[in-house]
């Protein structure tokens, strides 16, 4: 089988599970804990925070180690809006993860606040000049993600970063997708707060981080015995922030050169099927997009009656965010592209590892281009409805 649903999450890596092994067995101790045990695992936790400050180019006191990417966009987006607001209005993107869209309803529903969604153009970029015109006095957050993980499409968070940074607005990007393949020094990107995920690296699922830029105010979400210098109550997951370091730097070690692999195999991955399949829709960016996502439409076929097709001839794959599987509404990011909510239940997402095969990509883009057409012809054979009366 042909794994290609990495956007959704990818396998622990032996290197990561290594290192975690002996604070899982052996220097297990409660960090907070005042005894050889405890304070290793304080050294432990510690070496990990600076490690992975050392990848984000920031202080290791401006690491908050989460229970993953879904906290951090919490703790960012609840504790920034409520801790010192200057009003009530926050700006964000049409095409924003559930961990994000759902917080805004939030806020906006229980704590008054205002939500302007920019619009997208239909390959999912957001224009700086709307958000210069969105921004307001009273603007206390704007979070735009890094980039999309429905359909790839990799904004320009430095200069949507800038211009919020000019009007002394927090800027937030959820940064899930994005770690492993682009650059995540938040010196250069200039962001305030940014979110990654674990799961997403080779790590175990249940750890994550917000970087949160020093001075910035937050109200913790989860409160408790203060760890976390008081933004994140409750024992600290230290083999998680030790895998979460080893996996991050593995990540960032391999790159430009795996993101150059790979973003050569996936235009002629996405070549192969819009060669294969006439009519077939590439949904995203074709070149501002993450290097190991290709998304596609195909309008006329169920996309559900694809994905199943695609799984019997031996490659696994997805119809776009697993945090919405199983829904039978399209997706809101595709509907924003101004697709039709025919044309997005059709939707198919193909997502891979850094270490994935271009051979296997091979295989899977004539897996896909057999598929849609075993689908059209299924749907060809079925006689009609008859619709005379009785």
């Amino acid at each position: 089988m042909i794994y290609l649903d990495a956007a959704a999450t990818a396998p622990a890596r032996r290197e990561v599970l290594e290192e975690m092994w002996p604070l899982l067995t052996t220097t297990f101790g409660n960090p907070s804990s005042h005894h050889t045990y405890g304070e290793a695992a304080a050294a432990a936790f510690s070496s990990a925070r600076a490690r992975l400050a050392a990848v984000l180019g920031c202080r290791p006191s401006e690491i908050v180690i989460t229970s993953g990417g879904t906290e951090a966009n919490n703790l960012a987006l609840k504790g920034i809006a409520l801790a010192s607001p200057r009003g009530r209005h926050i700006v964000t993107s049409a095409i924003e993860h559930a961990a994000v869209a759902e917080v805004l309803r939030y806020l906006q529903d229980a704590h008054g606040f205002r939500i302007t969604e920019l619009p997208v153009s239909p390959t999912g970029l957001v224009a700086v000049a709307d958000l210069e015109a969105a921004l307001q006095a009273d603007t206390t957050l704007c979070t735009v993600m890094y980039a999309n993980n429905e359909v790839g499409t990799v904004q320009d968070v430095a200069a949507l970063a800038d211009v919020c940074r000019n009007r002394n607005v927090p800027f937030h990007t959820d940064a899930v997708q994005a770690a492993g393949w682009l650059p995540v020094d938040v010196g250069r990107l200039g962001v305030t707060a940014l979110s990654l995920s674990g799961h997403k690296l080779g790590t175990p699922k249940g750890v994550g981080l917000l970087y949160l830029r020093s001075g910035t105010r937050c109200e913790p979400v989860l409160h408790g015995g203060g760890q976390e210098r008081g933004r994140r109550s409750g024992t600290e997951n230290v083999a998680g922030a030790v895998g979460l370091a080893r996996a991050l730097e593995l990540a960032q070690q391999a790159l430009p050169a795996a993101a150059d692999a790979s973003s050569w195999a996936r235009d002629a991955f996405i070549a192969r099927i819009l060669a294969g399949v006439p009519g077939a829709v590439l949904t995203g960016d074709a070149a501002a997009r993450l290097p190991n996502l290709a998304s596609f439409c195909f309008p006329g076929v169920s996309g559900e009656a694809v994905l199943l097709e695609i799984e019997r001839r031996g490659v696994t794959c997805s119809s776009g965010s697993a945090c919405a599987a199983g829904s039978n509404e399209p997706s809101a990011v595709l509907l924003a592209l101004g697709l039709d909510a025919g044309t997005a239940l059709s939707a198919v997402r193909l997502s891979w590892m850094q270490g994935t095969a271009r051979t296997d990509l091979e295989e899977a883009a004539r897996a896909v281009v057999a598929s849609v057409h075993a689908v059209l012809a299924l749907g060809a054979a079925r006689p009609a409805p008859d619709l005379a009366p009785a």
